[in-house]
């Protein structure tokens, strides 16, 4: 089922904003971490302050009740691509179509020539699933750290009716 919530960009110097995508982030990854066998996920652990201070361009899907059910975070790097740094769905909200629409506004949002990358956990199904169908690539998957696999997807440049 996907759903009609409307994708707005997250400003996340409004405290009340901010702290629910903190909340929502760090119950994502609690079930991110489950799934993969690995608690130490960098920002299941971060701060309000530290989330604040990345500098990420935020976009969410906001529900008639003004509730956020989920938002997508990311940056340029210097080559200009674009690196997903975060995708992330309240829990309560799961399989309703969220994380599809987020990463597909973010994609009608980029110029078609933009390449955008993304990580997940490797045994993060729903996401690897998801990054899939929506056309990433899986590259090498990588080990930063002891007992962590993390699988790598890229999207190469694009024609704009392919998003």
């Amino acid at each position: 089922m996907t759903t009609t919530w409307p994708v707005r960009p997250l400003d996340l110097a409004d405290e009340e904003v901010a702290a629910a995508v903190h909340r929502i982030g760090r119950a994502a990854y609690a079930v991110e971490a489950e799934l993969i066998g690995f608690d130490g996920i960098p920002a299941l652990h971060e701060s309000l302050a530290d989330l604040r201070g990345r500098p990420l361009q935020w976009r969410g899907a906001v529900g008639a009740d003004g509730e956020i059910g989920g938002f997508v975070a990311w940056e340029r790097e210097a080559d200009g691509t674009v690196c997903v740094d975060r995708l992330c769905v309240d829990p309560a909200r799961f399989r309703l179509g969220i994380a599809s629409l987020l990463l597909r506004h973010l994609l009608a949002e980029l110029p078609p020539r933009v390449p955008v990358t993304v990580t997940t956990g490797a045994a993060n199904a729903p996401a690897v699933a998801l990054y899939e169908r929506l056309g990433f690539v899986r590259g090498a998957d990588f080990s930063p750290a002891p007992g962590l696999v993390m699988a790598s997807f890229a999207l190469a440049p694009r024609t704009a009716d392919r998003t």
